[in-house]
C-alpha cells in the first residue's frame, strides 16, 4: 500500500469524457468480464516494458521485485484489486495516458523504441494500441483508484482516483513500490468479480498464457504455459497431451497434433489438435470452429470462424500472432488480408499433416477418417486445395470383403485393370444395397473395382472433384457397356455369344412390357450389363446418377419419379419364362402381373417406392396365384 498522501489536484477528463465513457462502458464491450482481461493485458505490458528496460541496462527502482501480477479479492468490501511490478507511471503518464481517451502509452512506447533502434523487433512484444482498455473497468466498478510509481529511481508515487463521471484526482504520495495497483470498487451487480472462481474462469479463458505469474489471493492460477510459442524440439509429448486436456476440458488424449511456426507471409505460431472423438456424431449437433485466436498470448476471439474452413471445424487449438490488427474493443478482427494468409497456410499444412499421417500411420488415419470423414468431405468445394483434398479421401469398394475396408483414389488407380480409363463408383444407402445392385454385375464380369458411395455427400464430392489426376469419375449406373468393350471379360466368350443369340427373341416381349408399363419407362430393351439379375433401370440421358436424382427428389418434394429405361436379362429364368408365356399367349394376365412386380422390384433396388400399397397388392396377388397352382397338386 502507498504511504501517506502529500498533495492532490483535480483534473477534468478530456474529449468530453462523460459521454465517451458512457459509450465505452455500455456499447463497446460485449461481455463485462472483458475488463479483467484488459487489466491483466495492461499489467503484462507494464512488466514487459520494465524487463526490457532492465535488459538494456537502465537503472530501475526496486530491482529486487519479482515480475508478477497479483489479484486480491474481498467480497465483504466489494473490492477487486490487481497489482503489477511493472514500469509504473509518472504524473504526466497518468494525465496523458489515463486522463485521455484513445491515447495509448503503449503506442508511444513502441514509437520511442523504434526511434532508438533501426531494428523493427528491438522492443518487447506489447498488447494494446488504443488506450481504451482500462476504461472497461467502469462496466464493473463505481470508483477506481490507481496507485503507481514509475520505474525511474527519482520519480515519486501517485494516486489517481475517479468515478468516471467527468473528472479525476491525482494525489502525490510519499512512497510506493514500483509498478501499478488498481483498486476497483465493484458495483452491486458486479460482485461476482470478487469471487475467486469467477476470476479464475476469466483468466483461463483469456489470459492463462500470459508469460508472468498471475496470483489470486497468493495462489498462482496460470500454470499452463504457451507451449505453441516454444520450439517444437523442446516440447515433450506429455506436454502436448496436458495442453490438449486443458484446452478441451476433457481427459481424452488427442489423436494427433500439428505444431507450426511461420514467418511468411505473416509471422504467427499455432498448435492444432485433432481429437479422437467426433462429438457431432454423438448427437451434439454441429460444433463451431475449434480454434482460438490469440494476440501475444492473450485470447481475443474464441471459435474464430475466419481461421479455418468449416470442413476442418473438428480441429482444436490456438493461433497466435504479434501483428494482427484488432478493433478498438479487441473482441473482433478488422478485415484484412493477414487472416486470409494465415488461413491459407494453416489449411495447406493441416492437409499435408494428414497426408503424412495416412502414409506413416495408416491405422491412426483410419481412426481419423471413421470419426471425421463425413465432415472432411464437406471440403469438396475447396478448389484451392482440391489435389491434396482428393488424396485424403477414403471409400469402401468392391475390392473389400466388408464395410470396414477403406481405399484411397491413389490405391484404386494402382489396381485399375488393363484398358480401364475411368474411376467408377456406385451410390446407395449402405454397402449391402450397393454390393447387390444389378449395375455392379457388368463390372464384376470385367473385373473392374467400383467405389461404394454410401453417403449423400459423396455425390457432391464427386461433382466437386470431377477428375482424379487423368481419370474421370463416373457413376456405374450411367456407364454405357459399350464403353467397356476394350476391357476383356473374365467370363468365357461362349456364354456371351449364347446371350446375344437369346436376345434376338426378345423384341416383341420388350414391346409388350413397354405397353404394360406405359409412361413409367421410356424404353424396354435387352441388357448387355446384367448377368444375375432379371432387370435394371437405366437413366436415359446419363446426366444424373440415380442417387443424385433421389437427393434432388428429397429436396424438391413435388419432383416426380423419373421415367427410365428398363433393361431385361435374356438369360435370367424369370425373363425366359415370361418369353415362353408371351409366345403362347401375348395377352396372358400373368405377363401383366409379372411385369408389374418386376417393375416394382427394380424400383426398390433403384431406391424408389412410389406407391408401396400398389406394390404390396400386386405381390400378394401373385403369391395367391402361385400358391393356388401349388395346392392343385394335392
Amino acid at each position: 500500500m502507498a504511504d501517506q498522501k502529500a498533495s492532490s489536484k483535480k483534473y477534468k477528463f478530456k474529449a468530453e469524457i462523460t459521454q465517451l465513457l458512457d459509450i465505452l462502458v455500455h456499447s463497446l464491450y460485449t461481455h463485462r468480464d472483458i475488463f479483467v482481461r484488459e487489466l491483466i493485458s495492461n499489467a503484462a505490458d507494464a512488466l514487459d516494458k520494465v524487463r526490457f528496460e532492465e535488459v538494456r541496462g537502465t537503472e530501475i527502482a526496486d530491482p529486487d521485485l519479482d515480475y508478477e501480477i497479483k489479484i486480491e479479492l474481498d467480497k465483504d468490501k466489494k473490492l477487486f484489486v490487481i497489482t503489477d511490478t511493472g514500469i509504473g507511471m509518472t504524473k504526466n503518464d497518468l494525465i496523458n495516458n489515463i486522463g485521455t481517451i484513445a491515447h495509448s502509452g503503449t503506442a508511444d512506447f513502441i514509437k520511442q523504441l523504434a526511434a532508438e533502434s533501426k531494428e523493427s523487433n528491438a522492443g518487447p512484444n506489447l498488447i494494446g494500441k488504443f488506450g481504451v482498455g482500462f476504461y472497461s473497468v467502469y462496466m464493473a466498478g463505481t470508483e477506481v483508484v490507481i496507485t503507481t510509481r514509475s520505474f525511474k529511481k527519482d520519480e515519486k508515487a501517485y494516486e489517481w482516483r475517479s468515478d468516471g463521471t467527468g473528472s479525476f484526482t491525482i494525489t502525490e504520495l510519499d512512497n510506493a513500490p514500483r509498478g501499478t495497483r488498481i483498486e476497483v470498487h465493484l458495483r452491486e451487480e458486479a460482485l461476482e468479480f470478487a469471487e475467486k472462481y469467477r476470476i479464475e474462469s476469466v483468466i483461463r479463458k483469456y489470459s492463462n498464457f500470459v508469460s508472468f505469474p498471475i496470483r489470486i489471493n497468493g495462489e498462482q492460477v496460470n500454470t499452463i504455459s504457451a507451449i505453441w510459442r516454444e520450439p517444437k524440439s523442446t516440447i515433450k509429448d506429455e506436454q502436448y497431451k496436458e495442453f490438449f486436456k486443458f484446452l478441451t476440458n476433457n481427459e481424452e488424449e488427442p489423436l494427433t497434433h500439428l505444431h507450426l511456426s511461420a514467418d511468411v507471409p505473416i509471422q504467427f505460431n499455432s498448435l492444432l489438435f485433432i481429437p479422437k472423438v467426433n462429438y457431432e456424431i454423438m448427437g451434439l449437433g454441429e460444433r463451431e470452429i475449434g480454434v482460438n485466436l490469440f494476440l501475444r498470448r492473450i485470447m481475443v476471439q474464441d471459435h474464430c470462424k475466419d481461421i479455418l474452413p468449416q470442413y476442418l471445424r473438428f480441429v482444436r487449438g490456438v493461433v497466435d500472432s504479434d501483428d494482427l490488427p484488432i478493433n478498438i474493443s479487441r473482441e473482433t478482427l478488422q478485415e484484412n488480408t493477414d487472416i486470409v494468409r494465415i488461413k491459407n497456410v494453416l489449411v495447406k499444412k493441416l492437409l499435408s499433416h494428414l497426408e503424412e499421417l495416412a502414409q506413416k500411420e495408416p491405422e491412426t488415419y483410419k481412426t481419423f477418417w471413421n470419426e471425421f470423414g463425413r465432415i472432411f468431405k464437406e471440403g469438396y468445394s475447396d478448389y484451392a486445395n482440391v489435389e491434396k483434398f482428393a488424396e485424403l479421401l477414403r471409400f469402401n469398394s468392391s475390392h473389400h470383403e466388408n464395410a470396414e475396408g477403406l481405399t484411397s483414389l491413389a490405391e484404386y488407380a494402382e489396381r485399375m485393370v488393363e484398358g480401364q480409363k475411368d474411376i467408377f463408383y456406385l451410390s446407395g444407402n449402405n454397402r449391402d444395397s450397393v454390393a447387390k445392385s444389378p449395375h455392379l454385375e457388368l463390372f464384376k464380369k470385367k473385373g473392374i473395382e467400383v467405389l461404394f458411395f454410401t453417403e449423400p455427400l459423396d455425390e457432391f464430392v464427386v461433382t466437386g472433384l470431377h477428375k482424379y489426376k487423368d481419370f474421370e469419375l463416373k457413376s456405374a449406373d450411367q456407364t454405357d457397356p459399350a464403353s467397356l468393350k476394350d476391357i476383356k471379360s473374365t467370363t468365357d466368350d461362349a456364354k456371351k455369344d449364347e446371350k446375344k443369340a437369346d436376345s434376338k427373341k426378345l423384341g416383341d416381349l420388350c414391346t409388350r412390357i413397354k405397353n404394360i408399363l406405359g409412361e413409367r419407362v421410356t424404353e424396354v430393351r435387352a441388357s448387355e450389363r446384367l448377368t444375375d439379375s432379371p432387370a435394371v433401370l437405366v437413366n436415359p440421358d446419363g446426366s444424373m446418377s440415380a442417387q443424385m436424382q433421389k437427393i434432388m427428389q428429397t429436396i424438391n418434394k413435388d419432383m416426380k419419379v423419373p421415367a427410365k429405361i428398363m433393361e431385361i436379362n435374356p438369360t435370367h429364368p424369370l425373363i425366359e419364362n415370361m418369353l415362353k408365356v408371351y409366345q403362347k399367349d401375348a395377352k396372358d394376365a400373368y405377363l401383366t402381373r409379372a411385369t408389374e412386380n418386376l417393375y416394382y422390384s427394380v424400383m426398390i433396388l433403384d431406391g424408389y417406392i412410389s406407391d408401396p400399397h400398389k406394390m404390396v397388392e400386386e405381390m400378394q396377388e401373385l403369391l395367391v396365384e402361385s400358391s393356388n397352382m401349388y395346392t392343385e397338386k394335392f
